[in-house]
């Protein structure tokens, strides 16, 4: 039997309501250039746009991934999970979010422990929670906000990119590769 080659994965955080197709739909088209998973919460927003561009990339390598909370009784995921381009969902029993976004209850740690690299884009507490995670966890993250987004509680400039170009060269330095096409 032939081994089977693991790809790295990219976790791409950001907001469940606001869309921000101006960056999560370039960001789903560059990373489907390298040769890599994607992986989401598995939601709307930002979360569905960078699936959706990820997923219609023509060549693309790896899979959408999508780690879904459950609702409050744990049994089901939430109204809204996963999106149409999750391709691979591992519902969990974890229902915590937002705010609550880094209590051992919340998926969000499987997120962060499961990428090699984390993209957040434009979010609130939740996206900010998943920052917290990553720095715990030490991973490599970047925000890519442009020049209108944030994320709610974000006060590092230090990992802030406003430009995709600025989000390749990191994406390339993390995971020692550059796109394949």
């Amino acid at each position: 039997m032939a081994a089977i080659k693991r790809l790295p994965i990219v976790g791409v955080m950001g907001s469940g309501q606001d869309v921000w197709s101006e960056l999560s739909q370039p960001l789903g088209k560059l990373i489907a250039r390298y040769d890599v998973h994607l992986l989401t919460g598995g939601g709307q927003g930002t979360m569905a746009a960078v699936s959706q561009a990820y997923a219609e990339s023509p060549g693309r390598t790896g899979q959408v991934i999508g780690v879904l909370p459950s609702d409050s009784s744990g049994e089901h995921t939430k109204p809204g999970y996963p999106n149409d381009w999750v391709e691979i969902a591992i519902a969990t029993h974890l229902a915590h979010s937002g705010k609550e976004g880094t209590n051992p209850l919340s998926r969000n740690h499987i997120n962060i422990l499961s990428a090699d690299v984390i993209v957040a884009l434009p979010g609130s507490l939740g996206t900010a929670s998943e920052i917290q995670l990553a720095l715990h966890y030490g991973k490599p993250w970047i925000a890519y906000l442009g020049t209108d987004g944030k994320i709610e509680g974000l006060d590092d400039d230090a990992n802030r990119a406003t430009t995709l170009d600025q989000v390749e060269a990191f994406l390339t330095a993390k995971l020692g590769f550059v796109p394949s096409r």
